[in-house]
């Protein structure tokens, strides 16, 4: 929590109204987000937590490891999580003893505080081309399924594993999508019984961004375009989502399991990349996102598959900075590390959209110049670009003690206050920085917070939130 003083967030009364509140605003409750953590500049997950369930639409996170400190962060939020084996621990979780030590000792420590609902065993693991992996995926799987029975866990958290669109050999038209051949008959078929047999979905990570081409980019991204005329069935495509969906489904219906639910583990447009990628950049990838969330969720469902919805998880919530490859890799996050958006995709609550508006419109800081105050012109004191989380929590922490029954001290940075939206700390610390420089008469080393702030001639005020001068 940013402000120290504020009503602790771990009641669960309140966390779940909000949560209802959350899942209201959402048409379905099915969009989630990938919650990677390759990166150096990432905040607290307890912020992270906070931030999706008070400022945000989401209600499921995936995430890539069984990281305990990611998984105890989203107790009591209602927030449905789904935890992914770590391909390199498949084979190992083939073995019942240790698969029910694996249970053990990341899901039932953690559940039912923390809404656990399914854990995915590895992520595109036939894409791998490891025999191992691919031998030993779907026995990992079963066993898996025998530990959670065996903690009475089986019917409320199912199993599953990502697929890549690399599974197929044939995906053009939609209605002809195959399987690889020895894949098809020996891995996926028995995989999809186990779906059926477990009430699990299919799960698949569709690019549209990875497939298209200069000619298709209106194709790959919802926009007006001529479309594909599927020859067998003579369905005009409009956007590739649904016909790569559609070449997936095709695929399960020529193995019998056209019944099976499909869900999108993965996808997601990139706000940067290299200048020989087609698309790549900030407003392709908004528009991507906002025209996918809207689209998944409208109920039209796709040609072959209509009148449903799918759950699907954008990746990804961050952009992460340590991941190898290409420019793209790092730069699919809908936030920035101080999570304010990289773009707006309508995944924020209205009354914090409001306020984000109000404040990327205001000019970045200016440094203390070292000079006096310029005659009619007002001083604010906010926080510095760069400033680590921890040290503006202390300055939070300090100020809010020291302010009190100084005028309205901290209290419109507690929950329900005019300044509580954003409630990221970075937010919190430059309302609680600029109180105390304004109590304290505006002196230049009274902004200095161990060098953590910043002194500003623009009013940092947004909305109904207002900053003293």
């Amino acid at each position: 929590m940013a402000a120290s003083s504020s009503p602790p967030h771990h009641v669960p009364t309140a966390l779940t109204l909000l949560f209802i509140l959350v899942s209201a605003t959402t048409t379905n409750g099915s969009i989630g987000v990938n919650y990677g953590t390759v990166a150096d500049d990432l905040p607290p997950p307890g912020e992270v937590a906070r931030f999706l369930l008070q400022s945000t639409v989401i209600n499921r996170v995936r995430i890539f490891d069984p990281n305990p400190e990611l998984i105890q962060a989203f107790a009591h939020t209602g927030i449905q999580i789904t935890v992914t084996v770590p391909n390199d621990q498949i084979p190992r979780l083939a073995n019942l003893s240790f698969a029910q030590q694996w249970i053990k000792s990341y899901i039932q420590p953690y559940f039912p505080a923390t809404n656990l609902v399914r854990i995915l065993v590895g992520n595109e693991v036939l894409s791998t081309g490891n025999r191992l992996l691919i031998g030993t995926l779907v026995p990992a799987m079963q066993t898996l399924h025998a530990a959670l029975a065996g903690a009475s866990l089986d019917r409320r958290i199912q199993i599953s594993t990502p697929h890549s669109l690399g599974i197929l050999s044939a995906s053009t038209p939609p209605s002809a999508g195959k399987f690889h051949g020895g894949y098809d008959v020996h891995i996926l078929k028995p995989l999809l019984g186990f779906l059926r047999s477990t009430n699990s979905p299919f799960m698949i990570n569709p690019y549209p961004f990875f497939g298209c081409s200069e000619e298709t980019l209106d194709y790959a991204l919802f926009r007006p375009n001529l479309g594909f005329l599927d020859p067998n069935t003579r369905i005009r495509y409009t956007n590739m989502l649904d016909a790569q969906l559609d070449a997936v489904f095709s695929a399960m219906k020529s193995l019998g399991f056209g019944d099976l639910e499909i869900v999108i583990a993965e996808t997601g447009w990139p706000s940067k990349g290299e200048p020989s990628q087609i698309g790549a950049g900030q407003e392709n990838a908004a528009q991507y996102n906002r025209n996918l969330m809207r689209h998944v969720n409208s109920g039209d469902g796709t040609p072959l598959m209509p009148n449903r919805t799918f759950e699907t998880y954008i990746f990804s919530l961050f952009n992460e900075d340590l991941k190898p490859g290409p420019t793209c890799e790092r730069n699919f996050g809908l936030f920035g590390p101080d999570l304010t958006p990289a773009y707006d995709v309508g995944i924020l609550r209205p009354t914090v959209s409001t306020a984000v508006a109000a404040r990327q419109a205001t000019p970045s800081p200016a440094e203390p110049d070292g000079g006096g105050e310029r005659k009619g012109a007002g001083k604010w004191c906010v926080a510095k670009e760069g400033a680590d989380v921890d040290s503006l929590q202390r300055n939070i922490d300090y100020v809010c003690g020291a302010l009190v029954g100084l005028g309205p001290g901290c209290g419109p940075i507690q929950e329900g206050g005019e300044c509580f939206f954003p409630d990221t700390v970075r937010a919190h610390a430059a309302y609680a920085m600029n109180a105390f420089y304004q109590a304290m008469g505006r002196n230049d080393y009274d902004c200095d917070f161990r060098r953590t702030g910043a002194i500003t001639a623009v009013d940092p005020s947004y909305g109904n939130c207002k900053y003293g001068h």
